[in-house]
C-alpha cells in the first residue's frame, strides 16, 4: 500500500489534465450549474402554475372577465336567427331607400316623396280635425271629429313613448325635420307615418260610408305613406310594419275607449 500510493501521485503530476490550465476541463462551469438550477427553479414554478391551474375553482376566478369584454362563442338558434333578421333587415332597407339624398337612384324624386309623407303626418291631421270639429253642426259628425282626436293624440303619445324606449336609428343618418320634432318622431322604431295612416284608414273603413274605389285608395294610401319613409331613408322595413301593427292595435284601443255623444258634447262644451 505505500509503495503504491506514491506511484499514484506520481500519475496525477504526470497526467497532463491536472495541470493549472486544463483544469476547466475536468470541472463544470459555475455557469452551467447556474443555469440549471435556474432551468430547475422555472420547471418548479411552471409545474407549481399548472397545479395551480389545475384547480377549476382558481382557473374560474382567473378567467374572470368584465362582461363587456367576453365574447359569446356558442350563441343560441334564437340569437343567430334574430341577427340574421335584423342584417337582411338593415340590407333590404339600404336598397330601398332610393330617395334618401339627391345623390340616390331617384334622387330627383325626393320632394314627391317627402310631399306624401306630410299626408301621413300628425300635425296636419291634428290642425284638419280641429277645424272640421268647429265647423261641424251634427251631433253624429262631433262625435266621430273628437274621437278622431282623440286618436291622434294617443298615436303621438304611443309612437313618442316606443320610440325613446327602443332608440333605434335609420338605415341612413338622416337627421328629423321640424313637423317630426314637434310630434316627438325622432327615432326609427316604429314608424309614426305609417302606424298613423294604418290607424286613420281603419278608423274611416269603419266609421265613414265610401265606395269601394275610394276604400282600395285609402288602403293603398296607407301603404305608400308607409314605404316612402323607407325610400327617403327615414325608416326600415320592420319599423314600417311594426308601424302598421302598432295603427291597428291602437284603432283597437279608441273602439274600446269610445267616447260617447253626450261625453263629446261635454267636452266641447268646456273647450
Amino acid at each position: 500500500m505505500p509503495a503504491s500510493q506514491p506511484r499514484s501521485r506520481a500519475r496525477d503530476r504526470n497526467n497532463v489534465l491536472n495541470r493549472a490550465e486544463f483544469l476547466s476541463l475536468n470541472q463544470p462551469l459555475k455557469g452551467n450549474q447556474e443555469s440549471k438550477s435556474s432551468g430547475r427553479k422555472q420547471s418548479s414554478q411552471a409545474g407549481a402554475a399548472g397545479a395551480q391551474n389545475n384547480n377549476p375553482k382558481e382557473r374560474r376566478q382567473s378567467q374572470q372577465l368584465p362582461e363587456e369584454d367576453c365574447m359569446q362563442l356558442n350563441p343560441s338558434f334564437k340569437g343567430i336567427a334574430f341577427n340574421s333578421l335584423l342584417a337582411i333587415d338593415i340590407c333590404m332597407s339600404k336598397r330601398l331607400g332610393v330617395c334618401a339624398n339627391r345623390a340616390s337612384s331617384w334622387g330627383g324624386a325626393r320632394s314627391m316623396i317627402n310631399l306624401l309623407g306630410i299626408t301621413g303626418h300628425g300635425i296636419p291631421w291634428i290642425a284638419g280635425t280641429l277645424i272640421c270639429l268647429v265647423k261641424s253642426s251634427t251631433l253624429a259628425g262631433q262625435e266621430v271629429l273628437m274621437n278622431l282626436l282623440l286618436a291622434l293624440l294617443l298615436d303621438i303619445m304611443i309612437v313618442a313613448g316606443l320610440q325613446k324606449l327602443a332608440k333605434r336609428k335609420g338605415p341612413y343618418d338622416i337627421s328629423p325635420g321640424l313637423l317630426d320634432y314637434l310630434t316627438m318622431d325622432t327615432y326609427a322604431f316604429p314608424a309614426g307615418h305609417a302606424s298613423r295612416a294604418a290607424m286613420l284608414s281603419k278608423f274611416f273603413l269603419n266609421h265613414l260610408v265610401l265606395a269601394i274605389p275610394l276604400r282600395i285608395l285609402l288602403v293603398l294610401w296607407a301603404l305608400c305613406v308607409g314605404f316612402s319613409r323607407v325610400m327617403i331613408g327615414r325608416h326600415h322595413i320592420t319599423d314600417v310594419l311594426s308601424g302598421f301593427v302598432f295603427g291597428y292595435l291602437q284603432f283597437r284601443l279608441v273602439e274600446l275607449i269610445w267616447m260617447s255623444s253626450n261625453t263629446c258634447q261635454m267636452l266641447i262644451s268646456i273647450w
